[in-house]
């Protein structure tokens, strides 16, 4: 599994409560319906980052 780098996120008040309404729904929490809709963006707009396992096949 990747390793987790923590940071401080600041978010507008009301987009907050829209994310936590909709992690709710989903349950998830908060943090992970953050990154549920990064790594859908990313992939929507093919934008991940390569596995570290596929760059050191690759050598």
């Amino acid at each position: 599994m990747a390793k987790k780098k923590a940071f401080a996120l600041r978010v507008n008040e009301d987009m907050l409560k829209a994310i936590e309404k909709w992690a709710s729904d989903e349950f998830r929490s908060t943090n992970g319906q953050i990154e549920w809709m990064l790594m859908q963006y990313l992939k929507e707009n093919n934008r991940l980052p390569k596995s570290k396992k596929t760059d050191q096949s690759d050598s």
